[in-house]
């Protein structure tokens, strides 16, 4: 039984990052047709919260993974393999 509960976990660990990942591509997509659909204006320097935005995101991500590691619903091998994705993105 311990085994299917922490086979339950992973995938609903995986799923969560794969739906947060997939809500944040579509953020990004919708703000992109924003963009085309408006006129052209002159670019403002949206200053370093633009520029840490894809950072945030991914500490975001690695710490609720370290969480998960902690609580052992990952493996090291599973944390490891989740973290190169993060990193890799």
């Amino acid at each position: 039984m311990p085994g299917l509960l922490r086979g339950i976990a992973r995938t609903a660990a995986i799923a969560g990052t794969a739906t947060a990942v997939s809500n944040r591509v579509s953020q990004r997509q919708t703000g992109r047709w924003a963009q085309q659909a408006q006129p052209e204006e002159p670019q403002q320097d949206a200053g370093p919260r633009a520029a840490s935005d894809p950072m945030t995101d991914r500490l975001a991500q690695l710490k609720d993974l370290g969480e998960l590691k902690a609580q052992g619903v990952l493996s090291q091998a599973e944390f490891e393999q989740q973290k190169a994705k993060i990193l890799q993105s």
